[in-house]
């Protein structure tokens, strides 16, 4: 997929949709500074895409640029407010640097949006469930999976959070974030 990506794309260097998907054959390849390149410069300053920026901060969070990632989730929202997918993909940003209340605030904003799936959901039962509140997180996940495949992807869950108490780093991670957070501005 991604040599016929690359042909397109040498044959219509300009063309947005044809960048778009060749950054992201690159990014399902594994190549993410390649593909946030060719994100890039599908994107137009005086008119950008909403999904070219969701794009690009999907891959910002891929390469551990969360910050930046952020920021251009919110200017999609600015473009396409409400959008059930950008938010959940913001829930899981937050989700990667164990910031867990703002995962779950934003996975549940995008969960009562009408656009929200199966996806948004799991996202959402993942944050209830590194909070340890399993069973609100296996009730989450019921909505769209089996009862038993529910059951088991909790388990597996915990099991993740028991070995070497990742549970615990976790939460302080949350903690830490918290407390970062209510630094005023201009420092201490």
């Amino acid at each position: 997929a991604v040599a016929v990506m690359q042909r397109a794309a040498i044959y219509h260097p300009n063309d947005r949709e044809v960048l778009a998907a060749y950054g992201k054959a690159l990014a399902a390849n594994g190549q993410l500074a390649l593909a946030l390149d060719v994100v890039r410069r599908a994107q137009t300053p005086d008119k950008p895409d909403w999904k070219l920026l969701s794009t690009e901060a999907a891959l910002r969070d891929q390469l551990g640029d969360h910050a930046t990632a952020r920021s251009l989730y919110q200017q999609a929202l600015a473009i396409q407010p409400n959008d059930a997918g950008v938010l959940s993909n913001l829930g899981m940003s937050y989700l990667l640097t164990g910031e867990l209340k703002d995962a779950e605030a934003t996975l549940r904003r995008a969960e009562a949006l009408p656009g929200a799936d199966d996806r948004v959901r799991q996202n959402l039962a993942l944050a209830v469930g590194l909070q340890g509140r399993f069973n609100e997180a296996q009730k989450i996940a019921s909505a769209d999976l089996p009862p038993d495949q529910a059951a088991a992807n909790i388990a597996y869950l915990k099991s993740m959070l028991a070995q070497q108490d990742n549970w615990q780093k976790l939460k302080a991670a949350d903690s830490s974030s918290k407390m970062a957070a209510n630094i005023p501005e201009g420092g201490v």
